[in-house]
């Protein structure tokens, strides 16, 4: 099942969040088109605003390793963004090994084309997001490998000195992350596309003027007015007398509950995977989280067998109930995320309608759900197994 939960989670990234501009699929030199186009405008996934730092199941062990860098990612892709982050090349590989003993536990992040400043940002953000706690005296080291991919023209990204507008887009992307009380209403759903038309002119620090587009709904024209007001404390610089652009808000949530019915269908699909990926995090904790209790019972099952001491039923049926419920956990942890990739399969089908390049999506996609419909087959089983394996009440003598 890790496997499947490490293949899954990428299989259908195929060109990322794929709405960067076509001039930051070159880190070498630009054309004079692309010099003037603005860019730097990549989306921003508000769950970095949510930090759930929540206690991971105890002990640490493979599965709950796995599930707890998965969740973080949103917090890691979010480092990268940052030129500072990055080197000159245009893919980022960033390793981060989980090790944990009992004396306690470590994130070790290493990477490729990884500035100090990245690696910086990235253990700052999976300590914060997967806190590890010390194993019980005498118990085997548990480790485990994440592996984050950031591309600079698939993922959201920001390169300076192309042309005053992008400069500017580039600092109000930067910004975003410390915008977080524009976003505190946006907790289970993704924020709406926003279209701002910026004004710059010369000898202004900041933007001259900035407009938002009306939104339609009071929740909407809310964050509008909030962004606004942040936009015009961006430093901006201009040597020109004046220059218009506009600035377009996209926004994603990867801890979203509700649809996000009012993204056009292409970027739907992004939301999804994000809201994938979470889901993949939570059925590897509840498998570990299972694994656990399942290890619990087991020693207190070993003991009752070797001593037949009555005491130890109540003992017996408690762990037993815990073993269950951990594994009802698995279960619908599992059914929650083939709901997810039921919905990416339908979406890949009606983009498929209109362009017939998302046929090799909509492929992915079924093959995603038969695994996803074998693991929920083998949790079920499992499920049961535990229930039968628990001791049984019996009536009368």
């Amino acid at each position: 099942m890790m496997r499947r939960i490490a293949i899954a989670s990428v299989l259908l990234a195929a060109g990322g969040c794929a709405t960067q501009d076509s001039a930051q699929k070159k880190q070498g030199p630009m054309t004079k088109e692309e010099r003037m186009r603005i860019t730097n405008q990549g989306p921003f996934d508000v769950a970095v605003c949510q930090s759930r730092s929540t206690a991971l199941p105890q002990p640490a062990n493979q599965g709950i390793l796995v599930g707890a860098l998965l969740a973080a990612r949103p917090q890691v892709m979010e480092c990268l963004v940052d030129p500072k982050s990055r080197g000159e090349a245009d893919t980022t590989r960033v390793v981060v090994k989980s090790t944990v003993t009992d004396q306690g536990g470590t994130h070790a992040v290493s990477g490729e084309n990884l500035t100090p400043e990245g690696t910086a940002c990235i253990q700052k953000a999976v300590d914060a997001a997967a806190p590890l706690a010390p194993l019980p005296k005498g118990a085997q080291p548990v480790d485990s490998e994440s592996t984050f991919v950031h591309e600079a023209a698939n993922s959201p990204s920001v390169r300076f000195g192309i042309n005053p507008g992008s400069d500017f887009s580039g600092a109000v992307r930067l910004a975003q992350p410390t915008w977080c009380d524009c976003y505190a209403s946006f907790g289970n759903k993704a924020p709406p596309l926003l279209k701002a038309n910026v004004e710059l002119k010369k000898g202004s620090p900041t933007a001259a003027s900035i407009t938002f587009e009306p939104v339609g709904t009071p929740e909407g024209d809310q964050l509008a007015a909030c962004l606004q007001a942040k936009m015009m404390a961006v430093p901006a610089q201009l040597e020109v007398d004046q220059l218009k652009f506009g600035y377009r808000f996209v926004h994603f949530n990867s801890h979203a509950t509700e649809p996000a019915a009012d993204l056009p269908p292409e970027l739907r699909f992004f939301q999804l995977e994000l809201v994938r990926n979470q889901s993949s995090a939570k059925a590897a904790v509840a498998f570990g989280a299972r694994a656990n209790a399942a290890e619990t019972y087991d020693a207190i099952v070993q003991k009752y067998q070797k001593t037949k001491d009555w005491k130890l039923i109540d003992e017996l049926k408690g762990k037993c109930k815990a073993l269950v419920d951990s594994a009802q956990g698995w279960v619908n942890a599992i059914d929650s995320q083939l709901k997810v990739d039921q919905a990416t399969l339908a979406l890949a089908t009606e983009l498929k309608a209109k362009d017939q390049a998302w046929g090799e999506v909509e492929t992915k996609s079924q093959e995603v759900i038969n695994n996803t419909q074998q693991d929920l087959a083998n949790a079920q089983k499992r499920l049961a197994d535990d229930q039968n394996a628990c001791p049984k009440e019996r009536s009368g003598k």
